[in-house]
């Protein structure tokens, strides 16, 4: 990694595979029906069936008679796509909106914050996304909430997790300035807190390269590029790296990022989130004026991106009153030049591939994960449908949103 390609930017890294499912029960057959199936390759399928066996596809195609015993869940006119994948969320920041308090700076254990979570997982399924990637949570709860789900005691996306991000507590640089050498005891400690990371248990290692958070558009450079280089290296032989919220990204810099194959995360539409509830939040005069010009830009850079050929993954870098909202993102990768399909791809192969899940995730196939989001219209034609007319979901094997209303 070039010291230009990492400075500034928020670098994370692959660290561990996931738990595969358990095996032995007596296998659970369903057939699902539906007028299409658009894959994350934009193949489409009319009168499609899937033969689903536990938590995993076994067949797709036309039509197919049911198999012995199997439940049989006709859709109709629905179109079924893969279901879809959030690479940056924040599941474990609750938020009741009781009046008289503030999403941020409530003083509950971090374990209770996280049992009252489980509303969020729920609006992430509501909004079809079954599987996500959680970049920072307090003491592990993410880590604690991952494994409920995985053990069946709680209903909820697939998750990824980071536990806490790293962070560094120098002094913020100003805007353009380049932070001095790194010191040898400054590297050891990058490398010491990764390796912990690991050891706890995450699936990720996060690194907050920059300032920036919430109102906070700031953009100052933390890290030393050797620290960040010491992260990388210290877990990159398990994975992939991924750049989040990176705006104003130079030619090269993208043209890098193209070569090498890093994928970008860019989480538009967050800024538009906190832009609207600003006063929810509490955020200061002028807040606004910057968020959104903070859009503008994001979506700029993210045009660029599109144009050169950056691999890009949907991240909505939900939190608090933001779930349920994790696709409008879809909306501005469009905006940025996407078709319709390639932002379902955005969504589906793509962040599976982020995951290091392309066999597994992303895709409606034989093999893959059970995963499955039906829709009220063309997802092709437009986005919106993918954002707004969600009508069923089912994650690994089980319906956990039916709106269909048989």
């Amino acid at each position: 990694m070039d010291a230009p390609y990492c400075s500034a930017f928020a670098a994370l890294l692959l660290c561990a595979a996931s738990a595969a499912p358990a095996a032995g029960a007596p296998k659970l057959v369903k057939l699902i029906k539906a007028a299409r199936l658009i894959d994350s390759s934009g193949r489409v399928v009319t009168n499609a069936v899937l033969v689903i066996e536990d938590d995993r596809i076994v067949s797709v195609g036309g039509a197919t008679p049911p198999p012995a015993g199997a439940q049989v869940i006709d859709l109709g006119r629905l179109t079924v796509v893969p279901g879809m994948i959030d690479v940056h969320t924040h599941m474990t920041y609750f938020w009741d909106g009781a009046s008289g308090t503030r999403p941020r700076g409530n003083t509950r254990p971090a374990a209770v914050s996280m049992v009252l979570a489980q509303a969020n997982l729920k609006k992430t399924l509501d909004a079809g996304v079954t599987t996500v990637r959680d970049l920072n949570a307090s003491e592990y709860t993410d880590v604690a909430m991952r494994d409920l789900i995985r053990m069946g005691a709680w209903v909820g996306p697939r998750m990824f997790v980071a536990g806490y991000g790293l962070s560094i507590t120098r002094q913020p640089f100003r805007p353009g300035a380049i932070p001095g050498p790194a010191t040898a005891d400054g590297v050891s400690e990058v490398i010491q807190r990764v390796r912990q990371q690991i050891a706890a248990g995450v699936d990720w290692v996060k690194v907050f390269g920059s300032t920036g958070s919430f109102e906070d558009v700031s953009q100052s450079q933390t890290f030393t590029y050797e620290e960040m280089k010491a992260a990388v290296d210290t877990a990159h032989a398990l994975g992939a790296d991924s750049i989040e919220h990176a705006t104003d990204i130079d030619d090269a810099t993208i043209a890098e990022m193209a070569r090498k194959g890093t994928w970008y995360v860019p989480t538009i539409d967050h800024n538009r989130y906190y832009a609207e509830h600003a006063g929810e939040y509490g955020f200061a005069t002028g807040s606004v004026q910057r968020l959104n010009e903070f859009v503008a830009r994001n979506l700029e850079t993210a045009r660029k991106a599109v144009k050169a050929g950056v691999k890009i993954a949907m991240g909505s870098d939900a939190v608090y009153s933001m779930f349920g909202e994790n696709t409008r993102e879809l909306g501005w990768l469009v905006k940025a030049g996407m078709t319709p399909a390639q932002a379902l791809g955005a969504a589906t192969a793509n962040g599976a591939a982020l995951l290091g899940m392309e066999t597994s995730l992303g895709a409606l196939a034989p093999g893959f994960f059970a995963d499955i989001v039906a829709v009220d219209g063309d997802p092709l034609s437009d986005v919106n449908v993918l954002i707004d007319r969600v009508r069923f979901v089912m994650k690994g094997g089980q319906v956990v949103v039916d709106r269909t209303g048989h």
